[in-house]
């Protein structure tokens, strides 16, 4: 079963059409802001709903808050093929992160409604409530509703108002004791798919419209110290000095060129700096500073982390100075399933006649589910590579394109019945 190029051009039309609607729908008149259990998520809940409704699906909103939809396969209660993304946004956001995902997918099954198929698996959508963690600093809130992975220290977390998680669902008719009941059952699900954009310049270098997904990058996040002697800028002689801010910059020369050449998918950043006592006229005493480390298999990653830090005790060392680091945080790779690449790269290559394998630097909701199920991920070409900012922009021709492919794939993993 094959989208031909006018139905799919029609079919991103009404993507980017919806996008615009969704992105009314907002707190803010002049920015695109929508949190978790806000008024405006359930209004995008049945918005979205409306639409998998249009597109033969049945609907329902569950216990987190999640949107939800189902298109049955040719036998009834047949296991689903997961499709979908997140609704929710960050502050002053673009249009498409996680919008595009689910939009996408409905066009999916209103392809397959429209032609009156049914699939041997059934196609399930979920409009996500809570990836980006906005509202209450904790993220993966509604895909980890699904997974039954919800901690239950989450219902009392307050956000900026003081307004605890289990509140908040009161107030919008959700009740934090039924949360256990979102999860669902390990055999319901084969496996999940995830159209998103990519938060990044590579396929637009290498000009390409879509490209599959490797792996998930783990993270590590430190807060790193060098502490040595404050003094006179004046009066104490180049030879004697021991400056936290020279050590820091020299360490910061090495953390760039060391994970260039170790590995080419590995990034590290600096991403903040703060100088003690902080005065134009005194040497630096102490340097406080921030190190996160990424990549999408934890091994390198580690091994890099490994020698940065090796190296600012050594610098530290020969400075006559001491360093610290205190690691805060911290997320395994996620690696995406081989055979959903494979059916990916396939479809991919069909309609845009090569395909690029990448890794994400961004968390998705992809994440929470392959703890469960295995994951595949489709990236879409995005201007520049700039998210989370009212800039994001995709070409109507590549959604297109990734309406096609996603299409090709779910038809591809469903005739198969398994992954």
């Amino acid at each position: 079963m094959i989208m031909n190029a006018v139905e799919a051009a029609l079919a991103a039309e009404r993507v980017m059409a919806r996008c615009d609607a969704l992105a009314a729908i907002s707190e803010s008149p002049d920015n695109l802001t929508r949190v978790y259990l806000s008024p405006e998520h359930l209004r995008a809940n049945a918005q979205v709903g409306e639409w998998m409704a249009q597109a033969g699906m049945r609907v329902w909103q569950d216990e987190v808050g999640n949107i939800c939809g189902r298109y049955e396969g040719a036998a009834e209660g047949a296991p689903a093929l997961l499709l979908g993304s997140h609704l929710d946004t960050v502050r002053n956001a673009g249009r498409y992160d996680g919008m595009l995902g689910v939009l996408t997918a409905i066009e999916t099954v209103q392809w397959l409604h429209d032609q009156q198929q049914r699939l041997p698996l059934a196609i399930e959508i979920v409009g996500f409530g809570d990836e980006e963690g906005t509202r209450f600093g904790i993220t993966l809130l509604g895909s980890r509703g699904i997974t039954g992975s919800w901690p239950t220290s989450w219902t009392t977390h307050p956000d900026g108002n003081g307004i605890t998680v289990a509140q908040a669902m009161a107030d919008v008719g959700l009740d934090a004791e039924a949360i256990p009941r979102a999860a669902r059952d390990l055999n319901d699900i084969v496996a999940y798919l995830e159209l998103h954009i990519e938060q990044g310049p590579c396929l637009e270098q290498e000009g390409l419209a879509l490209g599959v997904v490797t792996a998930i990058n783990g993270a590590r996040r430190l807060r790193c110290c060098f502490t040595g002697e404050a003094g006179h800028a004046g009066t104490v002689p180049m030879t004697h000095r021991k400056d936290a801010l020279a050590a820091a910059a020299e360490w910061m020369v090495f953390i760039e060129a060391a994970t260039r050449e170790q590995d080419p998918q590995l990034v590290a950043t600096v991403g903040t700096l703060s100088c003690a006592p902080g005065a134009v006229n005194v040497i630096p005493g102490e340097v406080t500073l921030s190190l996160d480390v990424r990549g999408p298999q934890d091994l390198p990653l580690e091994q890099l982390l490994s020698s940065l830090l090796t190296q600012g005790e050594a610098i530290a060392l020969r400075r006559g100075l001491r360093f610290e680091a205190e690691e805060f945080y911290r997320i395994s790779a996620t690696a995406c399933d081989s055979g959903l690449q494979q059916a990916l790269s396939s479809a991919i290559e069909t309609v845009q006649g090569r395909t690029l394998a990448l890794p994400s630097g961004a968390g998705h909701d992809a994440i929470a589910i392959a703890e469960r199920w295995p994951v595949g991920m489709l990236f879409v070409r995005n201007h520049r590579g700039i998210s989370h900012h009212p800039a994001e922009a995709v070409m109507s021709g590549d959604v297109a394109l990734g309406v096609r492919a996603c299409l090709h794939a779910v038809c591809q993993i469903a005739q198969r019945g398994e992954v």
